[in-house]
């Protein structure tokens, strides 16, 4: 288990220090994040890493998980789209499942704690199966700037029962929602499998068991295969950036346990990127090891986030760390992480000709992607690591945890 003192190198003395007269004030508090999956998915990365460390450094934290059916994920997948804009179906039968799942859950899950913080729209209605008698926070990742009005309704009956929502960013938060709010970036832990660092050896290594050659720039898009990351899109996007530089494409996905959707979306676009396949020009990875998943964005020219849609987005978090140039579009949270022509180049999303152009100015340009890279490490290592996200939490249950 990583400790707090095993960051020192990384954010220096004033940081921890400042951390550890923060933890003074929640010595012993007792607190529980509830989230609906270990792996697969920013979120559980982040608990992974926040939930020790906040016992490190004296409270007492503790992570459960919702457990769910095959139907209550796929209906929780398309509350998902839908509270980012997509159209539902909101059907009784949704709702009633969607609520038994949750009561279920809280029949075995005893909450005795001193503070509880419920992660995204799974576990939401978990809040009405207990009598409160400490606060509850309903913590938003997923971007909320546009949602289906209908669900939007419905789910809001269930955040009114909250103390206090996080989002993050600002763009997400709600004039009609009349419970307080508060905007807490999400982070990297730089020290995980995923983000620690690796040697040349190690990452030809991996790189070359998944099947890559070293023959040809490559660029990597790593996300779920999902709707919202529109890998289609990408494919597209792609085929314009060949037509002047002979490049590869990587996309780098996993399936979390929470979301249904990913084989059938990982199907429709291998279909159409078959051709590619069969020269090797487009290579599809699993990234189930966290390794891996380093290895080949540390490899990777440069490295890309074709979103529609975006909460935050921890892998453009994760690229800025290894120091890659990023082209990303203009969503969510990624203008928060990536200044245009700084640490990378943003796009509107559905641009997709400008969207090559700015690949292409990288490939190029092998200067400006490696002053954009340095650029991006230090971003990333002052504004986007767990030390920050963990003061922040401390910052907010020394304010709210009596």
């Amino acid at each position: 288990m990583r400790r707090l003192d095993d960051y020192r190198d990384i954010v220096g003395d004033k940081v921890l220090s400042e951390i550890y007269r923060k933890a003074s004030g929640c010595y012993g508090k007792r607190i529980v994040h509830v989230n609906s999956t270990y792996y697969g998915g920013g979120v559980a990365e982040i608990l992974d890493c926040l939930v020790p460390l906040m016992n490190n450094v004296g409270l007492d934290a503790d992570w459960r998980m919702l457990r769910g059916t095959p139907d209550l994920f796929t209906i929780t997948k398309k509350f998902h789209n839908a509270l980012q804009g997509d159209s539902i179906n909101l059907s009784a039968i949704k709702k009633q499942l969607y609520v038994a799942a949750n009561e279920d859950f809280s029949t075995y899950c005893h909450i005795e704690h001193d503070g509880v913080i419920v992660h995204d729209p799974q576990p939401l209605p978990l809040v009405q199966f207990y009598r409160k008698r400490q606060p509850w926070i309903w913590r938003c990742h997923i971007d909320l700037t546009d949602p289906n009005k209908h669900l939007w309704q419905y789910v809001k009956g269930f955040i009114l029962k909250y103390d206090m929502v996080i989002f993050s960013s600002d763009k997400y938060t709600k004039k009609d929602l009349p419970v307080q709010q508060r905007v807490i970036h999400p982070a990297i832990d730089p020290l995980s499998l995923k983000n620690r660092e690796l040697s040349e050896k190690d990452i030809l290594k991996y790189v070359k068991k998944a099947g890559i050659p070293n023959d040809k720039p490559t660029i990597t898009q790593v996300s779920r295969m999902d709707p919202w990351k529109d890998p289609e899109g990408l494919l597209e996007i792609y085929k314009r950036v060949r037509q002047e530089v002979d490049c590869r494409l990587v996309y780098c996905y996993d399936m979390a346990l929470d979301d249904p959707q990913g084989v059938e979306v990982y199907s429709r676009v291998y279909r159409k990127a078959r051709k590619f396949v069969q020269t090797g020009d487009v290579v599809f990875v699993v990234g189930k090891h966290q390794i891996l998943v380093n290895a080949l964005q540390r490899f990777s020219t440069l490295l890309v986030q074709n979103s529609i849609r975006e909460g935050f987005c921890l892998a453009v978090t994760e690229g800025l760390w290894k120091g890659k140039p990023m082209v990303a579009t203009n969503v969510g949270g990624i203008p928060l992480q990536i200044k245009d022509g700084r640490e990378g180049f943003l796009v509107e999303p559905g641009d997709k000709e400008r969207f090559a152009r700015r690949i292409i100015d990288i490939l190029k340009n092998p200067s400006l992607a490696k002053q954009m890279g340095k650029k991006a490490k230090e971003r990333a290592r002052k504004n986007f690591l767990i030390t920050r996200l963990l003061s922040d939490y401390l910052d907010l249950l020394s304010e709210i945890v009596k």
